[in-house]
């Protein structure tokens, strides 16, 4: 049995000639040791792109399922099947002689140095003493699930941080870190998109409504949407929406590129004809634990309700 009550989801999916409905139940999940591990180790390589090997995924991997009892999965077919997403906090002054902790807090500290001092120094003196906590918030999905199963994960990683903490385990945290990701597209790149969208909406706008002028459809769209389309000014689009949310609350908020070069057929790729998309790291600092979790879980209910 899912640990809570199942989430349906209703998500609207265009096709050539209407609209259909699709119903989804997910269920969460506690961690489980015995079937999840190589579908986590592969959402962990989604996370990490390129920078994922320095970080012992593996070792990550077996450190979030030993701690079954803290973070949530979510699965729709039983408990047997692989996760589609998953959220959880590890405690990084814990389990910091951990080889893959211990290569993260390495490659934090490393990253910030080379971008950030600021951040660098405060990451340094938090990483150096051991009266104050820092949790490392794990959070990845599969591409197609929808952004509205991630408030009630942190409700519930919220709750759990609080049960664990009134049974004296080490979940009383300072500080947060969140590790995301984003892609940027230049000018022309979004360019290219945008003709290349703008081109298959007419063609289903015209296949579905016969003799239909695609130009009424686009003017049926509301303000709100335009707004959402507007081009942010440095090319930046996170993959995970609710990283808005958590930027709210954050002490210190870094876009950076991977420190593994890109293969050499992706170097040619983008080179040639900018197929491929520009992938980077985001890492965001945040004050607080269970309390921010909490209140990050409520923004994003607020944020990405269903209509």
């Amino acid at each position: 049995m899912s640990k809570r009550k199942q989430l349906e989801d209703d998500e609207d999916a265009g096709s050539s000639s209407s609209d259909v409905l699709i119903d989804v139940e997910f269920d969460f999940f506690d961690p489980n040791p015995k079937v999840d591990y190589h579908a986590i180790k592969r959402l962990l390589g989604q996370l990490f792109q390129r920078d994922a090997e320095q970080l012992d995924t593996p070792e990550l991997t077996e450190l979030i399922l030993a701690q079954p009892t803290v973070g949530t999965t979510i699965k729709t077919d039983g408990l047997e099947s692989d996760p589609y997403a998953l959220l959880t906090v590890l405690n990084m002054h814990l389990h910091h002689l951990n080889p893959s902790m211990k290569a993260i807090a390495n490659y934090l500290l490393a990253i910030t140095s080379a971008h950030n001092q600021n951040f660098h120094s405060i990451l340094q003196t938090l990483f150096s003493q051991s009266e104050a906590h820092v949790g490392l918030v794990v959070c990845e999905r599969l591409i197609n699930m929808p952004v509205q199963v991630i408030p009630p994960m942190y409700r519930m990683l919220a709750d759990e941080v609080k049960w664990a903490r009134a049974d004296g385990e080490p979940y009383n945290f300072t500080h947060l870190i969140v590790i995301s990701r984003v892609y940027h597209l230049s000018e022309e790149e979004e360019s290219v998109l945008e003709n290349s969208a703008g081109s298959r909406r007419a063609r289903t706008m015209s296949n579905a409504d016969g003799n239909a002028s695609p130009k009424k459809h686009k003017k049926q769209r509301s303000e709100a949407d335009q707004a959402t389309m507007a081009r942010p000014s440095d090319g930046i689009y996170p993959y995970h929406p609710e990283d808005d949310v958590i930027n709210q609350l954050a002490l210190h908020a870094l876009t950076f590129p991977y420190q593994a070069p890109l293969p050499d057929l992706v170097q040619e790729t983008r080179s040639r004809d900018s197929l491929g998309l520009d992938i980077r790291g985001r890492i965001f600092l945040l004050p607080g634990g269970e309390e921010t979790i909490r209140d990050l879980g409520s923004k994003m209910a607020e944020t990405f309700t269903t209509s």
